[in-house]
């Protein structure tokens, strides 16, 4: 279900940093982490989301992640832009 919001999301932010830039810039409606991601990049993600208070999102793996994003590498975090 989430990869399908990701595939069908009008713009996204793709990564742990930039995802981290647009949340502090308020331009995110909901985070999607992969549950087999770092542990701090996730602990630090989801702070930031929830200050923000935008909805977070898990999927299962970084690697399907990655393919929802049309990308040949794993995503460890995809932000789904306002």
């Amino acid at each position: 279900m989430s990869y399908e919001k990701v595939i069908q999301a009008k713009e996204i932010v793709i990564g742990s940093k930039q995802t981290a830039n647009a949340l502090r810039n308020q331009e995110v409606s909901e985070l999607i982490i992969a549950k087999d991601a770092d542990m701090k990049l996730k602990a630090d993600l989801v702070k930031i989301a929830s200050e923000q208070n935008v909805t977070i999102t898990y999927v299962d793996s970084m690697q399907k992640l990655g393919k929802a994003c049309k990308i040949d590498v794993k995503a460890a975090a995809v932000a789904i832009k306002k």
